[in-house]
């Protein structure tokens, strides 16, 4: 008996925490700022398994049927946590406190455990050993979980069909101590029943979890969805109508095939077309190879590095036909060179200098990102820049943001760059805003520009560097650092009170 409620102890401490790591996860993708999503998840996750711990008190008899049963429910909320919050999220309006609301009972009943599980054992181990081996088992089964959540199981599972692994789990646990203990225990054939039916419900909603996921981003978005993937770090999701063609990241906009090449166009050809016979090119970001098509338009370009982080979007925007099609094939140019790999880490190993930089990373939403727009990152950036070359950031909307957008101009200045706002209207995304940055004191618009451009041409590029002052703010900005990340603060504010 100690020996399998010792493993019980191990078995729920992995599961535990998994159901800790999904909630943290599942709330940083849907709403954003994973610093906060994860510290708040984690604040009530443990604040509620010290009210399970105290409720344990009131737990008088039949003990090992409680916590029998509390198996049995902790793998049923905690198992069908994610497929509900996924489901929950378009059509809640109060998505938060549900959110919160299963977080606090999974950890109410997880802080249960341990406490009766002691109880149980109180009478057949000595103290000091029964306190010792618990809470081995316990840490032991946590690092595991620590381990296994971001290496195997959100790469290859995903979040939902982890949640219902770890649920099944769960409920395995309490039906087979139903089975081993069943003559000590009351009405046990009840508890039998019950967990065979959560087990048979939790297999079919493991069977069935893509279509689950793929229910819940058809509630989400307007459009058709024509494909849907999860990689280590996003969900990607392209949808289509009659018109256009959208790609989203984790829930969020990334461009529209109708109007994409407003933003493209204004990305690129202001800083290219102001350089001598540019060659080398540095692409940050822009794994649907968009920024890349454009570039490729000089023909004095000899090499195009690509870096972006997401190995599943590059090899999407390089297989399939209908993303091809857009991006003229881009990373397949035998110009063109595609690393996956973190840019503040290949920015810091590089060695080479190149005539033009463009970072085209997602906006500031939360610390991981905000380190890319860091004065830190600049520097590398500023090391990575030849002398006469010219780097372009995109930089968040500076109407609807216009701290967050003078903010990373006030930040790349703050390492010894020259810079050169400027802005242009996409209608998907509203007033968009970019940044040049150079070494030498001289930005001239170009009068002349490449032929066949749909957007771009020299009145437009002049009314570009234009702000008027509604995009403009009179107070002052701290530099964005990596130890304060005082931009996603501003971007989160701007931002939130915009959507509200």
């Amino acid at each position: 008996m100690q020996l399998l409620l010792l493993l019980a102890v191990f078995v729920i401490a992995t599961c535990g925490l998994i159901y800790e790591l999904v909630a943290g996860t599942l709330a940083s993708y849907l709403l954003g700022d994973s610093v906060t999503q994860f510290s708040t998840i984690i604040g009530v996750y443990l604040f509620s398994m010290g009210v399970g711990a105290f409720l344990s008190r009131y737990f008088t008899r039949n003990l090992l049927r409680w916590f029998i049963q509390i198996e049995l429910m902790v793998g049923m909320i905690g198992g069908f946590s994610a497929p509900l919050l996924f489901i929950l999220f378009p059509v809640a309006s109060s998505f938060r406190l549900i959110l919160y609301a299963l977080v606090f009972f999974t950890g109410t009943l997880v802080g249960l455990e341990i406490p009766l599980l002691m109880r149980i054992l109180k009478d057949k181990v000595e103290f000091k050993e029964l306190v010792s081996r618990v809470f081995t088992f316990d840490y032991i089964g946590a690092l595991l979980a620590a381990l296994i959540f971001p290496l195997l199981l959100v790469p290859h599972l995903g979040l939902i069909r982890t949640s219902l692994f770890f649920g099944i789990l769960n409920v395995l646990v309490g039906f087979f101590l139903a089975m081993q203990f069943g003559k000590e225990i009351r009405r046990i054939s009840a508890v039998k029943a019950t967990a065979i039916l959560i087990l048979i419900t939790q297999l079919v909603a493991f069977v069935f979890s893509e279509r689950i996921l793929n229910y819940s981003e058809t509630l989400t978005y307007n459009d058709h969805v024509i494909f849907a993937t999860s990689s280590p770090y996003q969900r990607i999701v392209l949808t289509k109508n009659k018109r256009e063609l959208r790609l989203f990241l984790n829930g969020n906009l990334q461009f529209s095939s109708a109007d994409e090449y407003r933003y493209h166009e204004a990305l690129i050809h202001p800083g290219l077309q102001a350089l001598q016979q540019p060659r080398q090119v540095l692409v940050l970001g822009g794994g649907d190879g968009l920024a890349v098509r454009e570039i490729l338009k000089y023909p004095s370009v000899t090499s195009v590095t690509l870096v972006d982080l997401d190995e599943k979007m590059t090899q999407l925007f390089s297989s399939n036909s209908i993303l091809m099609e857009l991006n003229q094939g881009s990373l397949k140019n035998a110009k063109v060179k595609v690393l996956n790999e973190d840019a503040f880490m290949f920015l810091k190993n590089n060695s080479t200098k190149y005539d033009f930089i463009v970072i085209d990373f997602p906006d500031p939403s939360n610390f991981s990102i905000g380190k890319l727009y860091s004065n830190t990152f600049y520097r590398l950036l500023q090391k990575a820049l030849a002398d006469s070359g010219v780097a372009v950031i995109q930089s968040t909307s500076p109407y609807v943001a216009p701290k967050s957008f003078w903010c990373i101009d006030e930040t790349i200045r703050s390492v010894g760059f020259h810079t050169a706002p400027y802005h242009n209207l996409v209608p998907s995304f509203g007033e968009w805003g970019y940044i040049l940055a150079f070494k030498r004191p001289s930005y001239t618009v170009p009068v002349s520009w490449l032929p066949g451009l749909k957007f771009l041409s020299s009145d437009i590029a002049q009314q570009m560097f234009v702000f008027p002052q509604d995009m403009r703010t009179k107070q002052p900005l701290a530099v964005n650092k990596l130890n304060n990340q005082v931009l996603v603060n501003y971007f989160e504010e701007e931002w939130n009170a915009y959507l509200e």
